[in-house]
């Protein structure tokens, strides 16, 4: 299991992000390594089909159900596929202009391969979750909101 806990500040108001994380038809542009997303939405109930190339010699194909959506606050889902595990996703005013988003994830691999794959490579698998997050923050902070 893959453990991500972290919170990062973006420079705008709560509404901007959530404004921009609605905008799942633009998620491929923003993110490169992020190959395919079928959604509807950002809407409880919405299956997203994702497919995701991090820079390791492997893809992941995995759905992600919405489970609960809080609008303009909150986002609990459970991941399916390759991968298996929950994620939760929380936007907080933090004064001014400034949002902290607190997000949080469980994961592992579910594939018979690929979970030989993280038993002997545990560390070059972590990296490659954590480049995804980290590229993805940073992805997210210029394409969809505009900031360095």
């Amino acid at each position: 299991m893959i453990r991500s806990d972290r919170r990062i500040t973006f420079g705008v108001p709560p509404a901007e992000v959530w404004e921009a994380l609605t905008r799942t038809g633009m998620y491929t542009t923003w993110w490169p390594w992020l190959r395919r997303l079928d959604a509807v939405g950002l809407v409880a109930g919405d299956v997203w089909a994702c497919h995701v190339q991090p820079p390791l010699p492997y893809s992941l194909r995995f759905t992600i159900t919405l489970d609960e959506v809080v609008a303009g606050r909150s986002v609990r889902a459970t991941v399916a596929g390759e991968i298996v595990g929950s994620a939760f996703v929380e936007l907080c005013a933090a004064g001014g202009a400034t949002t902290v988003v607190h997000f949080v994830s469980d994961l592992a691999p579910a594939a018979g391969m690929l979970r030989a794959f993280a038993a002997v490579a545990r560390p070059l698998v972590t990296w490659g979750h954590d480049w995804v997050i980290d590229q993805g923050i940073g992805q997210f902070r210029a394409g969809a909101l505009g900031a360095p």
